[in-house]
């Protein structure tokens, strides 16, 4: 069982599988929260979308259609391989399925014929549409497939699900053909060997401020927050935030900061936290403290520390500062960057 990645860490994954990503739209308001519920998440569902066209499709995927509202799924797997976001929450893809089918994804086991309809697959899997009219004779171009199987793997990475926890929609809904003209069973195939074969690599990841200062009043930690990400495409803007990384993982930091405002000799602490939701209530674990002193206006100060994040779906990484002067200082700039292991 898991509960639905953020929007930003299923960005980040995804293009840390190699994706071309494009947030469609105010895609990360998009969904059918208020009709039904969304987790915990099982799998991920794959579709053919039966449009030519990705200009179009998307749109499709983002709107709905006047019997069926959208979004219609979380991401459209256009031809050329890119994915467009479109939906962050439930989506109407799914719909009712063999219950059977979600319990043997759920044991990763292979699964059953899908014979009922008695499941409401929107509240458990994450849905990609894939460009493709579904008649047989459209080509799957390789990186559209390529894609397909790096979507999968990256989720199913992120959320410790193994093999079987991609699933066709014509597993799952009694009547459907799609994916028509993907075999499911060599798709999981290539699936399962990415994630294998990327498991032990380190993921990189970089978060910064950008014309975002930080006031920092005396003898009170603040929490410091980020806009900017760093992308196989360059620096992105991002939702401000203060999280830096979610568990389960074993990590290495570095932060770099700078600080207007100091006075000769005050003293300026800077560390990480993990924060961890236990029993509905956010609770702090600090970690060591750099505490640096410096003679004048401007200060330039790096703070270093590797761990563990010990629960994947409720725990954080953030960064905190301190000083003991008498007046507000700024931040002018702060950079986080390192590498991350999933444990």
């Amino acid at each position: 069982m898991s509960d639905p990645l953020s929007a930003d860490r299923l960005v980040q994954i995804l293009r840390q599988e190699g994706l071309n990503v494009v947030e469609y739209r105010d895609w990360r308001e998009n969904n059918r929260n208020h009709v039904g519920d969304w987790g915990p998440v099982h799998g991920v569902m794959i579709h053919h979308t039966v449009t030519k066209g990705t200009d179009s499709t998307v749109r499709l995927c983002y709107e709905g259609r006047s019997d069926l509202p959208g979004p219609l799924c979380h991401g459209v797997i256009a031809k050329d391989g890119t994915v467009y976001l479109v939906g962050n929450g439930r989506a109407n893809h799914a719909g009712l399925g063999d219950g059977d089918v979600l319990e043997a994804v759920i044991r990763d086991e292979p699964v059953p014929p899908d014979n009922q309809a008695n499941t409401d697959g929107n509240t458990y899997f994450y849905g990609f549409e894939c460009e493709n009219l579904g008649d047989g004779q459209d080509p799957w171009p390789k990186e559209q497939v390529d894609a397909i199987i790096k979507v999968s793997a990256a989720i199913s990475r992120e959320l410790e699900w193994k093999k079987y926890s991609t699933i066709g929609h014509l597993e799952w809904q009694p009547g459907k053909i799609d994916p028509r003209g993907v075999e499911m069973s060599a798709l999981r195939d290539e699936i399962e060997q990415r994630m294998e074969r990327n498991k032990d690599v380190p993921n990189r990841i970089a978060l910064e401020t950008k014309n975002l200062v930080h006031i920092v009043e005396p003898h009170t930690w603040t929490q410091v927050k980020f806009n900017r990400i760093l992308t196989d495409e360059g620096w992105t803007n991002r939702d401000e935030a203060a999280t830096i990384l979610t568990g389960a993982a074993y990590y290495a930091l570095t932060a770099g900061l700078e600080v207007d405002g100091l006075v000769k000799g005050q003293e300026f602490q800077i560390r990480f936290t993990i924060n961890e939701k236990r029993n509905g209530v956010w609770e702090r674990t600090y970690l060591p403290i750099s505490s640096p002193t410096h003679d004048s206006m401007e200060g330039k100060f790096v703070h270093a520390w590797n761990g563990f994040v010990p629960s994947r779906d409720s725990s954080r990484v953030c960064l905190e500062v301190y000083h003991m002067g008498e007046v507000p200082l700024s931040i002018d700039f702060v950079r986080v960057e390192g590498l991350y292991w999933k444990g």
